[in-house]
């Protein structure tokens, strides 16, 4: 076992096989890291007072912490981003140093680096949304391309990376689970 992931109150995390965690990450209590999800280094999953998710395919970028939140599938959690009490849905990405408490970041949403989201926002799906606080945008009346934002950050090059890194994350999951497919 790795010797960064924590039990609390009889929960331990739970990583699927084809997960790739780095071992300076850090797990602690009800966690769950889906298939092909990956995360990097210096990474807080901290589920004690409420579960941590991270959905198939889904990265969560180096020093992030992510506290008692859900990340969907194809989600996107950047470098030293903060999730506290939070809902990212399935194909949306928050950017480096974003903050997000108390909150729902609708699905195939943006939020920009440094973005302030405070408790209660309900970010609409295919929304932009940058500022301190937060301000949100539908992403149809910018002109971002978020498919060519999403395909730059979520191609896929995410989890090639990780299969590069072996020392890293350690090769396979040491808790041979291997039951879900590596697509």
């Amino acid at each position: 076992m790795d010797s960064r992931e924590y039990a609390f109150e009889g929960q331990r995390p739970d990583i699927h096989g084809y997960a790739h965690v780095s071992r300076e990450a850090t797990l602690v209590g009800d966690v769950t890291v889906e298939a092909n999800a990956n995360v990097w280094p210096g990474v807080v999953l901290r589920g004690d007072v409420g579960p941590v998710r991270v959905g198939r395919e889904s990265a969560i970028g180096d020093n992030a912490t992510v506290h008692a939140s859900e990340v969907g599938e194809k989600a996107m959690v950047g470098h030293s981003a903060v999730l506290n009490d939070t809902t990212v849905e399935d194909g949306a990405l928050v950017g480096f140093n974003a903050t997000v408490s108390d909150a729902v970041i609708g699905a195939g949403s943006i939020v920009a680096m440094g973005t302030v989201v405070p408790p209660g926002y309900e970010v609409p799906p295919e929304s932009f949304v940058r500022g301190t606080p937060a301000r949100v945008t539908p992403l149809s009346e910018t002109s971002i391309d978020p498919e060519a934002v999403f395909e730059a950050f979520h191609s896929g090059d995410y989890a090639n990376l990780a299969d590069r890194h072996e020392e890293l994350f350690g090769g396979p999951r040491a808790n041979g689970d291997d039951s879900g497919d590596a697509a």
